[in-house]
């Protein structure tokens, strides 16, 4: 180390904020130049621009030390260094996370929110200006870019193995040692050594960090031989090569681990037991609470007598650190060298992968946390995730690991991680449906989920022909009267809505209801669901009325079970805001909803899909209250956030562009509206197809936005195609379909043709008077249109009259501030868009 560094030996001023760091090798040697150059293109960055620099080379160079050692050297110098396991985006959004706590930005249950506040914190330097990130094993650059600061008075810097880094980021390639290095750090742990053994050792191991590393440990562990070690060293490679050996630059560091796993197999065969099940995980983090749990089932004699007993796993762990197996971090978790676990299954035979394996599987199955539908349960199911992935968990004959792989893909679809979960569900799928047939229950089970994923991602062909197969299947093996099946069929009815079949789907929502009040009682969790399906199917028909009834029931029947605060809970409370929005309790729904959002953005996080639909409802809710700019606001954070994290052709994503083309023309923002309000319509046409309800909402707000900036032919043409589609589709007296006939006859008023525009405008007005009554904001202004019509064909009186009579009622529903009564004095045209129900 140069006697230059002011902070060389790991004293003197640390950061405001150090995170992370894995502990310092305390036999580190070498890499002089390398840690000054690294620090000198640091420095000149950091008075530039934010430019990523990327330490790359092949597995066992020393990427990830060399980091480390820099960062010990130079923690003086920085405000805030942080480091950011990147193998997995799950990872990295924890780390940042902790970061924004330790930043004091966000809170921590929300990630997408706190990592959005923690680069934006960075970009702007506050609260510190000096600071540097580390992502460490960041294999992906397309996947970990986007959580790059965009710019700042910072450093990134990446570890990694992949040389793609080198196109986007300043390269800086680590090597094997040079021959001088792997000779210092063998005579560092063993100064016996003579500089030609030393020499012939570095040689027997190609130089690579991690291998000279492991050899000096043994060394200095066993005081064997020189002269053996090499001779094991050979065998060793002679097997690997027998067999199906790793790439040439990874024989000479496997060669040496199997030197030592020796050792330890003999030592202390329960730690060896319990590396090789370890090393069927990911190579991330094993929280050591994973061993705690003993599973249910053998693995392996030595190994189970080991994880029921605490002392004897801690002194197994203890082996496993002595001979340098296992990093162990400050989190009491430990964590394998994917080197170390590649040494490890190539020396096992097939028989002994087998049951391994099993037992990784195993001891995932005894930590499942059995309810993924609670949110307190998201980090367990979290933490477990990645080992279930590489364990390969879909493939164990186990049923509780095959439950266990269920649960993990329900909690990726409530946590709204929709192509993580669709991902494990087609995996598993595919594979039972190879390994157990397509007909067995917990084929069809992963089925089901894999169904809502899809249809959550708006994949809704495959959804719907998934969820008609996995019916059918219930129908042939359980027959019609299974709960399975009845199940079942309540997807299928999510797929009648997607075709906007509204009244079939009802029918199927009704079916399910009535059977589970028959079969399993009015508060049974099963029925609750299916009382807030049918609440869905209600308000998509129009029948406000009834959704509303059967949504406080049902909703107060879920907070005696779980409380206010759940997932449930939540859920069916915004169907009954939104029944008694459409109602016309325009300020109660605002109200509410804005407590709905509170509550789910503190339970949920921000970014959470139920927090992001409770924002654009309730951009919807400012609206009508006539609270236009607020509404604009908030759709817009809505839609932003849904972009970044679904995409902008999720149905989610374009629901929330539909409000936003009306807040923007309600603004005055047209021409943007009339832009949006276009490309709305063709993704919605591509998603549902023409004729959907969802699709004729957007024609009818774009001819909206049309006829206001002057082409009312063009408006009148489209109501006129989606008045003919809305009343075939929903009936006349559906709250769109009397949005479209509105719209049409303010097409005919704008063209000169009052009579054809009073015509549409009273059976507007008398069929909704007959639906909701007088008092109904949604009357009201068809009211103040008929009115306006009537002063059209020479009637000033009936208007005037009519016109008094609305104001009035206006005042008594909205409040005298509402900007609604100001329309309705003035007789301007009411414009009345309706907001599409969620599917």
């Amino acid at each position: 180390m140069s006697s230059g560094d002011s902070n060389a030996g790991g004293t003197g001023n640390t950061p405001r904020v150090w995170g992370t760091i894995p502990p310092r090798n305390p036999n580190f040697t070498g890499r002089e130049e390398l840690l000054d150059q690294l620090h000198r293109r640091l420095l000149v960055d950091e008075a530039t621009a934010v430019v990523p620099h990327a330490v790359h080379g092949m597995g066992g160079v020393g990427k990830s030390l060399l980091a480390v050692e820099y960062l010990y050297r130079r923690m003086a110098e920085y405000d805030v260094v942080w480091w950011i396991p990147a193998e997995r985006t799950t990872q990295i959004s924890v780390s940042l996370v902790e970061l924004a706590t330790r930043l004091e930005l966000a809170p921590g249950s929300d990630a997408p929110a706190a990592v959005d506040a923690v680069l934006e914190a960075l970009r702007i330097g506050e609260p510190y200006s000096n600071w540097l990130l580390v992502f460490d094993n960041a294999e992906s650059p397309e996947t970990v870019q986007r959580f790059f600061p965009a710019g700042g008075p910072g450093n990134i810097l990446i570890t990694s193995r992949n040389p793609q880094w080198a196109s986007i980021a300043r390269p800086l390639e680590v090597d094997v040692f040079r021959r001088e290095e792997s000779k210092q750090l063998l005579r560092l742990r063993g100064s016996e050594i003579s500089d030609e053994d030393a020499d012939r050792l570095a040689e027997a191991l190609g130089d690579l960090p991690l291998a000279i590393e492991q050899a000096a440990a043994w060394h200095a562990e066993t005081g064997m031989l020189v002269d053996e070690y090499l001779r094991l060293l050979g065998e060793k490679r002679l097997d690997l090569l027998r067999g199906t050996a790793p790439l040439d630059s990874q024989q000479p560091v496997i060669a040496a681990w199997n030197i030592s796993l020796d050792q330890l197999e003999t030592k202390n065969p329960a730690a060896y037991q319990l590396l090789q099940v370890c090393s069927f995980y990911a190579p991330e983090p094993i929280a050591r609470a994973l061993f705690a749990r003993a599973p249910r089932g053998s693995i392996a004699t030595e190994l189970d007598a080991v994880l029921e007993d605490t002392i004897r796993l801690n002194l197994a762990i203890r082996d496993i650190g002595r001979y340098s197996l296992a990093r162990f971090n400050r989190d009491d978790s430990l964590q394998m060298h994917r080197l170390v676990q590649a040494a490890l299954q190539y020396r096992m035979t097939e028989e002994d992968r087998a049951t391994m394996r099993r037992g990784a599987h195993l001891l995932l199955a005894a930590n499942d946390p059995h309810d993924p539908n609670d949110f307190h349960r998201w980090d367990q199911y979290g933490s477990l995730y990645p080992h279930v992935v590489v364990s390969e968990a879909v493939r164990s004959q186990e049923n509780r690991v095959r439950n266990l792989v269920v649960n993990e893909v329900i909690y990726l679809l409530r946590r709204g991680d929709y192509a993580s979960g669709r991902e494990l569900a087609h995996t598993a799928y595919e594979t039972w449906s190879e390994t157990l047939g397509r007909d067995h229950p917990q084929t069809l089970l992963v089925a089901r989920w894999l169904g809502f994923l899809l249809f959550s991602m708006g994949a809704y062909r495959e959804a719907a022909d998934l969820n008609a197969s996995v019916l059918d299947a219930y129908r042939r093996t359980m027959g019609h009267e299974a709960q399975e099946t009845i199940d079942a069929i309540g997807n299928v009815a999510i797929d009648h809505r997607v075709r906007g079949d509204f009244a079939e789907s009802l029918t199927l929502t009704e079916s399910v209801h009535q059977q589970y009040l028959r079969m399993l009682g009015p508060e049974d969790p099963e029925t609750l669901r299916a009382a807030h399906n049918l609440g869905v199917s209600l308000r998509l028909t129009g029948d406000f009325a009834r959704a509303r009834d059967i949504d406080e029931m049902t909703w107060n029947s879920y907070i005696t079970m779980y409380g206010q605060d759940h997932v449930d809970t939540l859920r069916t409370w915004l169907g009954f805001i939104l029944d008694i929005r459409e109602l016309g309790e325009y300020g109660d729904a605002l109200l509410y909803h804005q407590e709905l959002v509170e509550r789910s953005t503190s339970l949920l996080g921000t970014h959470h899909p139920s927090t992001l639909l409770a924002f654009h409802h309730l951009a919807a809710a400012q609206r009508l209250a006539g609270r236009h700019e607020q509404a604009l606001r908030t759709i817009e954070q809505a839609q932003d956030a849904l972009i970044r994290r679904y995409g902008p052709e999720n149905p989610e994503t374009q629901a929330a562009a539909l409000e936003l083309t009306v807040d923007l023309r309600q603004c005055g923002h047209v021409d943007r509206a009339l832009a949006d309000g276009f490309e709305v319509w063709h993704q919605l046409t591509r998603l549902y197809g023409h004729e959907h309800p969802r699709t004729l909402t957007a024609a009818v707000t774009l001819a909206n936005t049309c006829r206001v900036r002057g082409d009312a032919a063009a408006a009148q043409h489209i109501c006129r195609a989606a008045l003919r589609h809305l009343t075939t589709r929903l009936g006349d007296d559906h709250l769109s379909s009397l949005a479209c006939r509105s719209s049409l006859a303010s097409c005919h008023h704008d063209l000169g043709e009052p009579d054809a525009a009073l015509e549409l405008d009273t059976d507007a007005y008398q069929r909704a008077r007959r639906m909701y009554g007088d008092d109904h904001p949604h009357v009201l202004a068809h009211a103040v249109n008929v009115a306006v019509d009537l002063r059209s064909v020479g009637r000033s009186q009936e208007s005037d009259q009519l016109r008094g009579r609305t104001v009035e009622r206006f005042k008594r529903r909205l409040g005298s501030r509402h900007p609604a009564i100001r329309s309705a004095a003035d007789l301007d045209r009411m414009v009345i868009d309706y907001t599409p129900m969620p599917l």
